[in-house]
């Protein structure tokens, strides 16, 4: 009653449980001027929550045998766990504290400040994630391309009641979403979450704001630099848009596995860099193909021009054989998937967001299987890949060509 959507997938062949628990708000959420404070909130209220001490609840965790994890995204926040089967019950009534009532310690909000910082800068000394960070950017816009680590000045702004203020506004049931899967009892789980969340407080979700990138190009100047790092990206169809599989599968082609084009003929046929990759990325409303090399700076130039041809020209000599391969390896990953609670809670969470329904495996086993040469080619045609967005770190910038 209160919005908060539950979704259950019993997999009575496992020993173990999973959940997942998506909250909106995520770093466009965030005031302008305090860029960090989505993921500083998530850590905050994992600092001690209902009965137990920041300390008990590492321990409590611990004794219920729960791999847990955390994070924040463009437009979501998440939490989540697989554990034995049996401690599933304890793990919502545990979480329920943690989401509802997080004790939000003003006297470590210093020590996780100092934390964040300290990944941030050992992230900025990571060429390959200033560039993606920036390429980011340049795809997205500046709300939809933050960074979920922030920035310095915004974390050092962060106050007790900006964490407070937060946490109230985005921390609630109005859009939460919660994927269980497992060796679990649906009637029994189902009364159990009503009881540590069916009084949870609603509250508005707000729409994400559409994104506002556009074609780019930009160079990190980095004299003496031994490598130069490629990052790229172009428009795509979000995941849940009707021809989002046409898409992926021509992705899959170029850059899923040993045997995909890009490495194939970029790094092992012309010895062109040693790394090369693409990948889809989906917000609710927005997509985008992401992609890297990494190279040295004699070359780069020329891995810049053969990947992008690569990319432009896949549709022009398809083989069945590429498709086949493609298909084999999402149907493994999917059997693989059934093998895990966790990996089915997750799926189902993000299914639920981006889709407003979950997907059952063997329907989307039929939908891989139905794509054939001609959707590819008939998706390339339709929505080729231009307007690039070309970030990159070495001595020397490159030329779009």
């Amino acid at each position: 009653d209160n919005g908060m959507t539950v979704v259950v997938e019993p997999m009575p062949w496992q020993r173990t449980a999973a959940f997942a628990l998506t909250l909106g708000g995520g770093v466009v959420a965030e005031p302008v001027d305090r860029s960090g404070l989505a993921g500083m909130v998530c850590e905050m209220v994992q600092r001690g929550a209902g009965s137990h001490s920041s300390r008990d609840l590492v321990a409590v965790q611990d004794n219920l045998g729960i791999d847990r994890n955390s994070g924040v995204s463009t437009t979501t926040t998440s939490f989540g766990g697989a554990m034995p089967a049996d401690s599933l019950s304890a793990a919502i009534e545990l979480y329920a504290d943690i989401l509802r009532r997080p004790h939000l310690p003003g006297d470590q909000l210093d020590d996780a400040r100092a934390m964040m910082v300290q990944e941030l800068r050992a992230l900025q000394d990571e060429p390959t994630h200033r560039v993606m960070r920036r390429l980011r950017q340049l795809h997205y816009g500046d709300r939809l391309g933050r960074s979920s680590h922030g920035d310095e000045a915004g974390l050092s702004a962060i106050t007790s009641a900006d964490v407070r203020d937060f946490f109230t506004n985005t921390y609630h049931a109005g859009g939460a979403i919660l994927g269980i899967a497992g060796n679990v009892d649906v009637p029994r789980i189902l009364d159990e979450v009503e009881a540590a969340f069916g009084d949870w407080k609603s509250g508005d979700v707000a729409v994400p704001p559409r994104p506002t990138g556009a074609a780019a190009q930009e160079h990190i100047d980095a004299p003496g630099a031994a490598q130069t790092h490629i990052g790229f990206a172009f428009k795509s169809v979000p995941y849940g848009h009707d021809d989002y599989f046409r898409m992926r599968a021509g992705i899959g082609i170029l850059s899923d596995g040993m045997s995909s084009r890009l490495f194939d003929r970029v790094r092992e046929q012309r010895g062109l860099c040693y790394t090369v990759s693409a990948g889809c990325h989906s917000l609710p409303h927005a997509g985008g193909v992401f992609g890297y090399a990494g190279t040295t700076p004699a070359r780069a130039q020329e891995t810049l021009d053969v990947t992008l041809r690569e990319i432009a020209g896949l549709a022009d000599d398809l083989h069945d054989d590429e498709l086949a391969r493609w298909k084999v390896r999402i149907e493994s990953g999917l059997i693989m998937e059934q093998e895990s609670s966790a990996s089915r809670a997750s799926s189902l969470a993000n299914d639920v967001y981006q889709l407003g329904r979950p997907i059952p495996t063997d329907q989307l086993e039929r939908m891989i299987e139905q794509i054939t040469l001609g959707d590819v080619r008939d998706y390339w045609a339709e929505h080729p890949p231009v307007e690039h967005r070309i970030v990159t770190f070495g001595p020397d910038p490159l030329i779009l060509n």
